[in-house]
């Protein structure tokens, strides 16, 4: 047996996970929520120079709270902060989170990325990214929207649009490794300037157009990077594989490979790249185990990066193209 892509190829291929997006395409921006019906073990790795997040100081495995009920990708930059506050908000009417006394208080960590220089209508009153992440947590399903969608609606690349990207796999033994990520990247998801994609070495079932490995790579010394700006690329890795909250972390760690393959470059000073984990604990480990679960984990998220880009539509306004634009047919 092979590893194999879920029946959705998305990280809602992992049971119980739900997904919502929310968007402004004046603003070009938005949020993504990933939730479950319960709540679930999660980690995460910072290796940008630039992160911007919310409670990922409470993911450490020494930390009182060792589940959380959402996670968060918004754009926005520091504004788009108050989207994790719009979904605390509607997990509390719910009545969920965190039990202290009589009180109930949702943990929901959360990551943004920097759109705000995009072409988008940036002028509010008042910051809408709350309102976004409660539009966002409202229509979670295990069906969702990628490309120009949700977190991923104004993200940008060195060379074309970014966007929201998903991928799933199932390993031999039955466990299942999701991928979930805004792809808004200083450096590029293609090879030189053309279609191919970093990631294509590791593609399934012509996920993002099977177009194969490039044959020539140009200078890769020096790299085509963004032009003025913030970036960040964002992502959330998820198993439905029994995981405590430093397995979690370990996994999110390794997941950070995914994002080597498939942008150039990345990790950068002026990018906040970062991995949540997540695990829903349904299964027993054994059989998987830390070593596999972490490739898979960075496999998956190389080829989300690839279909972020990929999917991703024209927009009036854009200042790049979209791939599909770019390279059309």
């Amino acid at each position: 047996m092979t590893a194999r892509p879920g029946p959705l190829n998305l990280i809602t291929d992992v049971a119980g996970l739900r997904v919502g997006n929310a968007q402004d395409g004046a603003l070009k921006s938005g949020v993504t929520v990933l939730t479950a019906d319960a709540p679930f073990t999660a980690g995460v790795h910072v290796m940008g120079g630039a992160p911007g997040t919310r409670e990922t100081d409470l993911l450490a495995p020494d930390r009182t709270v060792q589940q959380v009920d959402a996670l968060v990708l918004s754009g926005g930059s520091a504004f788009g902060l108050d989207a994790a506050s719009g979904v605390a908000d509607a997990l509390r009417r719910a009545g969920r989170g965190f039990a202290v006394g009589g009180m109930r208080v949702p943990i929901v960590p959360g990551a943004i990325l920097f759109d705000l220089l995009n072409g988008g209508a940036k002028g509010w009153a008042q910051n809408p990214y709350g309102n976004l992440g409660a539009q966002a947590l409202a229509v979670c399903a295990t069906a969702f929207d990628l490309g120009s969608a949700g977190a991923g609606t104004g993200a940008l690349t060195a060379t074309l649009k970014g966007g929201l990207g998903s991928a799933s796999c199932v390993l031999p033994s039955g466990h299942t490794v999701g991928a979930l990520v805004a792809v808004n990247a200083l450096g590029s998801a293609t090879v030189d300037g053309g279609p191919h994609f970093w990631a294509a070495p590791f593609e399934m079932a012509g996920e993002f157009g099977g177009l194969g490995p490039a044959r020539t790579f140009g200078d890769v010394h020096l790299p085509r990077t963004k032009m003025g700006g913030g970036s960040t690329t964002i992502a959330i890795v998820a198993t439905d594989a029994a995981l405590d909250q430093s397995q979690c972390t370990r996994m999110a760690t390794a997941a950070h490979d995914g994002m080597a393959r498939a942008l150039l470059p990345s990790h950068t000073p002026m990018d906040g790249d970062l991995v949540f984990a997540a695990s829903t604990g349904a299964r027993d480990a054994g059989g998987a185990g830390t070593l596999l679960l972490g490739h898979a984990a960075a496999n998956c998220l190389a080829r989300a990066i690839a279909r972020a880009v990929y999917l991703a539509r024209p927009a009036p306004g854009d200042t790049l193209p979209s791939w599909s634009a770019r390279f059309p047919g």
